[in-house]
């Protein structure tokens, strides 16, 4: 399941009714509104300042993910989506660590661009290939839960915390480095997800994809990192069925408007790309000139979430893995 895809079973385990959420406060704030952060204009923040003057500061977030053969998920075709086993659609996400990975990275390569890694602890074992890759380039791995067909959402709080523990050292004893940063398999939460994460260590989220900046949220030292379901390749190629060209000029858009905004603060474009999508043969070439638009511009901070994060709370990136 990618991490937009609304087609997949909510999780692996016999459903059950959700934990209920704590206690609502009393005031403006209760009766189902979020408690996580607060409302922040963007117009009314202090400048943000990227390092080295830069005014945008771009990162791509490369989903490295393993999928269940016997449950549905991110589909090009939906009729056989139900069918167990699925090998149309099961084959097409498949594609990405076998064929569509290698191709993308020979692209960041190209461009000099770092990715940071939505990696799937299952992914991690599975594809030692693509971890051993990553780990030469020192790039920045992200938790991204178990696989992409199992949620946590609707899991206990112990349960949950058993699970996130399991992921996050999965992630580390593949990688050498232990994640500082998550991102939910469909960007899924529970109410307990951002504090649960914080007793592991972990000090941002890229699930809430509400800014242009960071923001802080109200678990103390966690933050909140901009990730795009709208800056998808999923979003954009299969559910938007536009062109490699229009690509292009989405990204070209995308930049020119951020830059142009970033007199009164640096902004963050992350690019969110599915080696199963944007690894395909006939579309690579435009991720190729789209990065060469962003990586070509002065003013763009080439970097990782893990950077951005470590920027905006004055600490340093972890330290490459030996």
């Amino acid at each position: 399941m990618s991490d937009i895809s609304p087609a997949a079973e909510p999780r692996a385990a016999e459903p059950r009714a959700a934990d209920p959420a704590p206690p609502e406060p009393e005031g403006p704030e209760g009766h189902g509104h979020q408690r996580l952060y607060d409302y922040s204009p963007i117009v009314e923040r202090p400048p943000l300042r990227w390092p080295g003057g830069a005014r945008v500061a771009f990162h791509v977030a490369l989903n490295v993910e393993h999928y269940r053969v016997d449950r549905p998920a991110t589909s090009i075709f939906p009729d056989t989506a139900p069918l167990v086993p699925d090998p149309l659609n099961y084959g097409w996400r498949d594609y990405g660590p076998r064929v569509g990975f290698w191709r993308v990275l020979e692209i960041l390569d190209r461009h000099g661009v770092r990715a940071s890694v939505m990696l799937n602890s299952e992914a991690g074992q599975r594809y030692p290939a693509i971890v051993r890759a990553g780990r030469e380039r020192d790039w920045a791995w992200v938790a991204h839960g178990r696989n992409n067909s199992t949620f946590q959402a609707g899991m206990e709080r112990e349960e949950e915390r058993r699970y996130l523990a399991g992921v996050v050292a999965d992630i580390e004893r593949a990688t050498g480095r232990r994640p500082r940063g998550w991102l939910g398999p469909a960007l899924t939460e529970t109410f307990h997800t951002p504090e649960l994460l914080a007793e592991l260590g972990l000090d941002y989220l890229l699930d809430w994809t509400n800014d242009d900046q960071p923001y802080p949220l109200r678990v103390p030292g966690m933050w909140g990192v901009p990730y795009s379901v709208e800056l998808n390749d999923i979003t954009l190629f299969v559910g938007g069925r536009v062109s490699g060209p229009e690509f292009v000029r989405i990204v070209r858009d995308q930049l020119e408007r951020l830059l142009a905004e970033s007199a009164g603060g640096g902004r963050v474009f992350p690019l969110a790309l599915h080696p199963f999508v944007i690894g395909q043969a006939f579309r690579s070439r435009y991720l190729d000139e789209a990065l060469a638009l962003v990586a070509g511009h002065p003013d763009v901070w080439l970097t990782t979430s893990d950077e951005i994060a470590a920027h905006v709370q004055g600490a340093p990136a972890s330290p490459a893995a030996a």
